[in-house]
């Protein structure tokens, strides 16, 4: 009976640490804006293709250079005019407190604006050399800086976008010649 009541305390402490593994969500949640930024920008290369125009990935930095957001936009500009942002696909982004933070126009959520930001604390979004830039698509695909002129030579570079938190850390790559998103 000793020998029962010892390994059910000693699997009960043992369950404790383990259950707290799952509620920090952290680990997860990088993974998951990762994916859905590297879905982002896959969406741009192919909107810009299917539209034969320029669709912008812009972000809103802080001043660490940690990137906050990633928006689409056919202009230039962090806080994309309302006229100017990429829709959603699924019509309406994820509304965590975070995007609707960072993805907000004049003080006014946009939630059918095809914008994200960190769905928690404790993650971070940065380049793995430099700091982040918006840059094009043109309509053929390819990417290209914001002092570029699409269809002329590009100075866009192979950039790699590394996000972390919890001991997690998963890379995106844009590639520069053909704008493939790994």
């Amino acid at each position: 009976m000793v020998e029962l009541i010892m390994v059910i305390v000693l699997a009960g402490i043992l369950a404790a640490f383990a259950a707290t593994r799952f509620y920090v969500r952290t680990g997860y949640d990088v993974a998951g804006f990762a994916e859905t930024i590297r879905a982002m920008a896959r969406y741009a290369q192919k909107l810009a293709i299917a539209q034969n125009r320029t669709v912008w990935v812009t972000g809103t930095v802080d001043s660490a250079g940690n990137v906050l957001g990633v928006g689409l936009c056919y202009a230039n500009a962090a806080n994309c005019p309302t006229a100017q942002q990429v829709a959603v696909p699924s019509g309406t982004n994820s509304g965590n407190p975070n995007t609707r933070a960072i993805c907000a126009v004049g003080g006014v959520y946009a939630p059918t604006w095809y914008c994200e930001s960190a769905p928690s604390a404790g993650m971070t979004m940065k380049l793995s050399s430099g700091s982040f830039s918006p840059f094009f698509f043109n309509g053929l695909g390819k990417p290209y800086m914001p002092n570029d002129v699409a269809g002329q030579a590009s100075t866009f570079q192979t950039t790699k976008y590394v996000f972390s938190g919890d001991n997690v850390s998963v890379p995106v790559t844009v590639y520069q010649e053909t704008g493939y998103v790994n």
